[in-house]
């Protein structure tokens, strides 16, 4: 589920509520809606033949590794503060201001562990090409990014936690 740190995941506690709590609801709400449809897909007659029963099975195997995997996770999870870390470099949690050297858009980014990241959120992962490629950099500095679609050019307008 996430890249090896010395078998530690790093959450910020935040993160750590929200897998928590959708463990919690898949253990309770999701294993019971499950077994329901199991039980209504069983009173569909002959289970050799029948579509919905092999769905519903498929699909509790689905969320018993959904549980699997969020209990190795927690399991393996390290809090991270962002007040622990200092504010010179870009770092993880690190919220880094850019401008687009090419476009001139400003964007702001929060660099977090793979776990947290969501593109759509603004939350690039530190270990994606465009994390590694901010990680330690410095206010004013420039950066260029390799990524699939070509480089990237930017300057680092702000770093803040």
């Amino acid at each position: 589920m996430g890249e090896q740190n010395n078998g530690k995941v790093y959450l910020t506690r935040e993160r750590l509520t929200e897998l928590e709590q959708e463990l919690r609801d898949l253990k309770i709400n999701g294993r019971a809606e499950m077994a329901q449809k199991i039980a209504e897909a069983r009173g569909y007659g002959d289970l050799s033949e029948n579509a919905e029963y092999d769905a519903a099975k498929e699909a509790q195997q689905h969320l018993e590794l959904r549980i699997a995997k969020l209990e190795e996770t927690l399991a393996r999870t390290q809090i991270i503060d962002s007040a622990d870390l200092p504010n010179d470099k870009v770092y993880i949690l690190s919220f880094v201001k850019l401008k687009d050297l090419k476009t001139n858009e400003v964007i702001e980014y929060r660099l977090v562990s793979p776990e947290e990241a969501d593109f759509d959120k603004n939350k690039i992962s530190v270990s994606s090409p465009f994390g590694k490629g901010l990680m330690g950099k410095e206010k004013g500095d420039t950066v260029e990014i390799k990524v699939p679609a070509g480089t990237l050019k930017y300057k680092i307008l702000e770093i803040r936690r």
